[in-house]
């Protein structure tokens, strides 16, 4: 750690970050992103630091060589910061220990080793103020760029502040999703020229002084460079015309010039010094022997004001690094990198030595690629994702061509897909020759492109999915088993995508083949696949048994292997009827996800979660769910849903050409799901505003070309526009499927919405007995919209019949649970009833008792009152304990409470 230096220049930019480090050193943490020239960024930085006196500055630079090397500056990070680490829970602990290489265990996710550094920092920050530095971020390895970033991202309420410093890079900004940015053009023109004459022996001729100034872009540290070198002023033109001014390579010539200026064993010294890029001071040493280098060249080198050596070896400026590096001729700087990647093997640095290694290679050299790819394995077992896909593209272009290389560049293909870095997997799975490559390493290849249209949302990509998942399963059939039935898998997942929009294979071809599947091996995998074609080929009766044990079997998978399932879950669950099943399972996998900091994974799983919930649910809880998908998404550094929710922005109440605009514009893009849920949703719209043949006309289409385990969900509903809109004998009809199912399942929601359908669809002698049981039944369920619904359909009945006082009771209870379930659409419909009987709700003039709380507040209020301590909250959130802890002092002062055990009461009384 190094405290503040001293201030030196700048206006606008570096008010802001003062009032950053300012907002850290009070507990408001925050995080920018200094994008510019080489040495504007650290300068600002340096200054504004000088300005919030108090900090405490943890610096991390990033280097060229580290950038490949998985959590390379978390490690750095880590041990500045080791004290700390015992404060950590333990799957934080184990993670940032595992991923700076102090520890075994299982990969982290990049997300989990975030929260673990977040907690580092927040815990670093409780004694001193702590501003982190990072400078050259565009050189970080991939895996700690994100986890920085998010970390970033979640400051709040710590005594910390994170600021970045880079070059303007395309990927970098990818990766910084989120965090505020400020692009530092230099000194303004005025300064520039000031500063560039006072530098130099004498004055330079106006236009050139004007020309330096704006090609430097006011750098202050390339002015006063420029400015020493005699070159600038046999450039009087310079500016005048309309070319562009070349001061760029003029200046990067001027270090050139420096270096040659010295001895050729200096010059050696530190081109090898420009090779590393680390500064290790003992590398570059061992590695200079080897070039027949000695330690007095690296002294002479210092004493000629090119490099410093302690604590490493540092380049007075990185253009001087650049331009001795791009000046050298090809097989000089291979012989360099050979003698680094010698030195790199005799410390131990399997990582360092690849790397050069690879960069000390003309063509394909099939030795150097089996280390990088061993290497790779290497950066997985850390969890460096992106690092083993950079470092495996290198080891297939280092690979003659053939089914090594393509096996190898699959491989980095699925590495950089896992990490979301989209574009970069689909160019190395395009650059695989199938022709080349065996059958397995082609289904590789078919299950990134599936994968890939999945995430790009191609069209005819989405629409395909499912026929090209089982084509990469044809291609690992006899060879690869496991893979084989992981494809099915896919497939079952992407056809309930795509639903009715699937296109290549028809849904029995897929039930055929995912039977077929089921007999590869015994195991659990077997009897998921077993129990889908069964969800799909067979009679209702017949297919609940083998779907029942694939549900069991999901269930009895370990958590990291169940949090990959959402969809198949909720699939299975939805078929059976089984609302508390598959809540629970869901619930399961999505807090595998938390504790995994599976970021992606949580994503897609509160996803279906808030869908699940609108059928066998509450409106509440897919809300809470779909607001912390953004929440999600948000620390991931995406500012909104992938696919938006569409259903539950139409039960929610957002406005119907906004819906519907949302289902039409998601089905040109192949997610027929969505638009079909989005359909079926405004149909209960219609439904609550009492337009029956509106919610019949709807659902018709959905009705007659039915799909899978989805279409039995709409059944309650099209037997009640049906019944109503005059169509008794098809509310009938398909009553009588909906209580057939309930026969065949024995689920208590089934049974509860089947007996609704029943009463709606009967006669008046039979109506009050299909209404009591459907009541009773769903006071068994979490479904708690379908009970206030029969609820309201029952005191509607009871109204006709003349029954008021039934009616009303019946009808309060409606209320209460549409309102706490938060199915606000049918309030209105259930207010007018009881208007009708000269009756006023019971709570009329007020919701449920309303607690005022952000999504953030209520979620962290409804953990604590489970009994979570604020440490087991953070990680559930990704935010620090501190942050936890103003959550909870401001729901304390809301709802006017002083301990946890007043909060649950609180909440339960809502």
């Amino acid at each position: 750690m190094e405290t503040a230096a001293a201030p030196v220049g700048r206006d606008e930019e570096l008010r802001r970050l003062a009032t950053l480090l300012s907002g850290a050193r009070n507990g408001r943490g925050g995080s920018l992103l200094v994008v510019g020239e080489p040495g504007i960024g650290k300068t600002c930085l340096l200054t504004a630091a000088a300005q919030a006196p108090g900090l405490v500055t943890v610096r991390l630079d990033g280097y060229e060589s580290e950038s490949t090397i998985p959590f390379a500056a978390v490690q750095r990070l880590v041990s500045l910061l080791r004290e700390h680490c015992a404060g950590l829970p333990e799957r934080q602990r184990e993670a940032v220990l595992v991923a700076s290489g102090q520890a075994d265990g299982p990969p982290p996710d990049r997300f989990l080793v975030g929260l673990g550094v977040l907690g580092l920092l927040a815990a670093a920050g409780a004694g001193t103020p702590v501003v982190c530095a990072v400078d050259d971020a565009h050189l970080i390895d991939a895996e700690s760029l994100d986890a920085l970033a998010f970390v970033a991202r979640r400051l709040a309420v710590e005594n910390v502040a994170v600021v970045f410093a880079a070059r303007d890079d395309p990927g970098l900004a990818d990766r910084m999703g989120g965090v505020p940015r400020i692009v530092l053009a230099g000194l303004d023109h005025e300064a520039s020229v000031l500063l560039l004459n006072r530098s130099a022996d004498r004055p330079l001729a106006p236009s050139a002084a004007a020309a330096i100034a704006r090609a430097t872009g006011g750098n202050p540290l390339a002015l006063i460079d420029l400015a020493g070198d005699a070159l600038v002023h046999e450039l009087p033109d310079l500016g005048l015309g309309g070319a562009p001014v070349p001061v760029g390579r003029h200046l990067e010539e001027h270090y050139v010039r420096q270096v040659r200026r010295a001895d050729p064993r200096v010059q050696a010294w530190v081109l090898l010094a420009a090779a590393d890029s680390t500064g290790n001071i003992d590398l570059v040493t061992a590695a200079a022997g080897h070039v027949g280098l000695g330690p007095d060249d690296g002294d002479r080198a210092e004493a000629a004001g090119l490099v410093a050596q302690q604590p490493v070896v540092r380049f007075r400026h990185p253009l001087v690094r650049s331009a001795v590096y791009n000046a050298a001729p090809g097989g000089e700087l291979r012989r360099m990198h050979g003698a680094l990647a010698r030195a790199a093997d005799g410390l131990g640095m399997v990582e360092t030595e690849a790397w050069h290694a690879a960069r000390a290679v003309l063509g394909t050299d099939p030795a150097v690629a089996d280390r990088l790819a061993h290497t790779a394995d290497l950066a997985a077992r850390r969890g460096g994702l992106a690092s083993r896909a950079t470092i495996l593209t290198r080891a297939a272009e280092l690979t003659p061509p053939g089914p090594v290389r393509g096996a190898r560049q699959a491989g980095a293909a699925e590495a950089a897909l896992a990490v979301g870095a989209a574009h970069v997997a689909q160019r190395l799975v395009d650059e695989i020759d199938t022709t080349a490559v065996g059958a397995v390493t082609r289904g590789r290849a078919i299950s990134v492109r599936s994968a890939l249209a999945m995430f790009t949302a191609d069209t005819d990509g989405v629409r395909r999915a499912t026929a090209a998942h089982l084509e990469a399963a044809d291609a690992f059939h006899g060879h690869d088993a496991e893979r084989e039935q992981v494809a099915l898998l896919r497939a079952f997942e992407s056809c309930c995508t795509a639903e009715r929009l699937m296109m290549g294979v028809s849904r029995d071809e897929l039930g055929r083949r995912l039977a077929a599947g089921a007999e590869l091996a015994a195991g659990p995998t077997s009897d998921i696949l077993r129990g889908l074609g069964a969800l799909v080929l067979d009679p209702y009766p017949r297919a609940v048994p083998p779907a029942r044990a694939a549900l069991d079997a999901i269930l009895a998978l370990p958590d990291t292997r169940m949090m990959h399932m959402g969809s198949t879950i909720a699939a299975l669950g939805t078929f059976l009827w089984d609302d508390a099943g598959r809540a629970d399972a869901l619930a399961r996998a999505a807090q595998a996800a938390r504790d995994s900091g599976a970021l992606q994974v949580l994503d897609s799983l509160l996803w279906v979660m808030a869908l699940s919930e609108l059928w066998g649910g509450t409106l509440r809880r897919a809300v809470s769910n779909d607001e912390l998908v953004r929440e999600v998404r948000r620390a991931m550094g995406y500012d909104a849903e992938n696919v938006p929710n569409v259903a539950v922005l139409a039960w929610s109440g957002a406005p119907r050409p906004t819906v519907e605009a949302i289902a039409e514009g998601t089905a040109t893009t192949g997610f027929g799901g969505v638009e079909s849920s989005a359909v079926a949703s405004l149909a209960v719209r219609d439904l609550a505003k009492g337009s029956y043949q509106a919610a019949y006309e709807r659902l018709v289409p959905l009705i007659t070309d039915p799909f899978l385990h989805v279409t039995p969900d709409q059944y309650p509903d099209y037997v009640e526009a049906a019944a109503r809109s005059g169509h008794p004998d098809e509310a009938a009809r398909v009553a009588g499927l909906l209580s057939a199912l309930a026969d065949a399942n024995g689920s208590a929601w089934c049974r509860g919405v089947a007996e609704r359908a029943l009463a709606l669809a009967g006669t008046d002698e039979d109506a009050e007995r299909h209404h009591l049981a459907s009541v009773e039944t769903l006071g068994r369920t979490g479904a708690e919209m379908d009970r206030a619904r029969s609820h309201l359909v029952y005191g509607e009945w009871l109204r006709r019949v003349r029954r008021r006082r039934d009616a009303a009771e019946q009808l309060r209870l409606a209320l209460r649970h549409l309102r706490h379930s938060g199915a606000e659409l049918f309030v209105a419909r259930t207010v007018a009833e009881l208007a009708a009987l000269g009756t006023a709700p019971e709570d009329a003039g007020s919701d449920e008792p309303r607690l005022g709380l952000t999504a953030q507040e209520h979620t962290v209020a409804r953990l604590a009152a489970r009994g979570r301590t604020n440490p087991e909250i953070a990680a559930n959130l990704f935010i620090s304990p501190s942050t936890v802890d103003y959550h909870l002092r401001k729901v304390f002062q809301k709802l006017g409470v002083t301990s946890r055990r007043q909060l649950a009461d609180r909440l339960a009384a809502s």
